[in-house]
This record gives C-alpha cells, structure tokens and sequence, in this order.
C-alpha cells in the first residue's frame, strides 16, 4: 500500500524513490510488525489472563513442561495481525508471490487458531484431530502449490534449482512441482510444532526458523 503511494508521490519528489530498495521496505516491515506486538502484545496477554485463557500442556511430556500450564495462548492471532498489516503495508502488491505467500499464511494461521481454540474449549491439549488438521493442511498446500504452479510466466518459476549449482535445473512438469510445493508447504508449517510440540508454546523456535526463512527470502 504504502509501496504503492511512493512510488506516485516520486512523480512528485525523485526522494520517494528511496521505498523501491528491498532492504529499505524489509526493515520498515520488520519495524512495523515489533511496533504492533509492543502495543497490541501487553493489552493482549491480559485481555487473555483475566478470560483464564491459557495453555494446557500434555501429562506425557517432560515434567519441567508442566509449570508452562495456563500461559497464555494464541498468540498466533498477534503474528498473523503482525505480519498481515507489515506485509500489506510495505510489500510490492503488485507481485503475486506476496498474495499467494499471505494467503498461505493466513490459512495455516487459521487452522492453527481453531486447534487452540479447541484445546480452550474442551480445556486438553489435543485440539483438532491429526487426521483433521492432516486434511485441512494438504487442501491449503495443495492449493497454494496449484497457485504457484499456474501463475508461473517463466520456466525457472517451475523447475528444481539445484543449490550451489547454477546451471543444474530439473523441469518438474505440473505433478512434480505440485507434490515437491506440497511436501515443502505442509512439512514447513508442521517443521517448529513437531519440535516444540509437547507444550504447544513454540515462540523460541519459531523466532529461530522465521529468521532463517527471513535470510533465505531476501536472498532469493
């Protein structure tokens, strides 16, 4: 959005300019999504803690997860609100990645709201069934992998860049890059709750895998 009003207002004033730079809008994203948990995170936790809403952790995991009873939990709601308005914001919208990459997100986001509020609402720890969070991630990485797919305008957008090899490009046809976009999505977004999934708070390994992710994206 903002992306877009500099880009008219350098009509205006070539200083504008300034927000086309990548590393520029990556850093004021970044900026924006801190500013929006310092202010919504504090009102958030009570708003939760006065509801009890809070955390209930599995009897079979380690015993020192069990004093992480009755933190409060979904905090995901505030990533999401975090990283939609940032992206909104400071991304290109004119760049189908970012769509398609923000609709993702959400939708995992949203599976993941409902397995809390579950957990909440029956007060266990197990919330939506395997088999049903299973389900409803594969239509979304199923779909997401589609969409990458048939947008594609150049051939590299659908073949396996080999890492470290520039020259070495392996076509993967339509089902090959629809189970390879498939496999990456749902096996990413299961990545950091397979390993910190006892307690279901994950915030120490999620801050780890989105820096890295992050590192990965601006070098891309």
């Amino acid at each position: 959005m903002l992306h877009a009003l500099a880009d008219w207002l350098a009509g205006f004033y070539s200083g504008f300019n300034v927000f086309q730079y990548l590393t520029l809008r990556a850093i004021l994203g970044v900026l924006t999504a801190l500013v929006i948990s310092f202010v919504i995170g504090p009102y958030m936790i009570r708003h939760l803690n006065i509801l009890k809403i809070g955390q209930p952790v599995r009897d079979d995991g380690p015993v020192t997860h069990l004093g992480k009873a009755g933190t409060p939990t979904m905090g995901g709601a505030l990533i999401l609100v975090a990283i939609t308005v940032s992206t909104l914001l400071w991304a290109d919208l004119g760049n189908r990645y970012v769509w398609i990459v923000l609709a993702a997100t959400v939708a995992f986001g949203t599976i993941g709201w409902i397995d809390d509020f579950k957990k909440l609402r029956y007060g266990n720890a197990k919330g939506l069934s395997a088999r049903s969070k299973f389900l409803w991630q594969s239509i979304a990485g199923l779909l997401t992998a589609l969409l990458l797919y048939v947008s594609a305008h150049a051939p590299a957008e659908t073949q396996l860049i080999v890492p470290f090899f520039k020259t070495i490009a392996i076509p993967l046809g339509t089902v090959g890059f629809v189970i390879l976009g498939y496999f990456v999505v749902v096996g990413t977004s299961n990545a950091v709750n397979l390993t910190d999934g006892m307690d279901g708070l994950a915030a120490g390994t999620l801050a780890v895998a989105s820096f890295a992710l992050m590192v990965l994206c601006f070098i891309a």
